[in-house]
């Protein structure tokens, strides 16, 4: 991709994002204050942060892939389903995952 087309992509980008905000103010405030666009905008991030740990996880460029990152997730999600403190989450993951990469390396 030339340098030009890059800062063309970059520009047409900015653009559209602009867009989209300026959209996003221009909502009328009561279709925005209905109760079932706040439960939709509540769980949004959620869904995004789920959807970008699944692509971290179990992808490696275009490739699905199956190791230790996966196996290290499970632990995490075992252990704040048993209400585990943060850091143990953390260290039971890390660990898990290096072990399968130790053990299947």
């Amino acid at each position: 991709m030339s340098s030009g087309t890059l800062w063309a992509v970059v520009l047409v980008a900015a653009l559209g994002c602009y867009a989209l905000k300026l959209a996003g103010l221009s909502v009328p405030a009561a279709w925005v204050e209905r109760p079932w666009v706040t439960r939709v905008v509540e769980f949004v991030p959620a869904a995004l942060l789920a959807a970008l740990i699944a692509v971290q996880v179990a992808t490696t460029g275009p490739e699905l892939v199956v190791d230790g990152r996966l196996a290290g997730l499970a632990v995490a999600a075992l252990a704040l389903a048993l209400r585990a403190p943060f850091i143990v989450v953390l260290v039971l993951a890390g660990a898990t995952g290096a072990l399968v990469h130790v053990l299947t390396g």
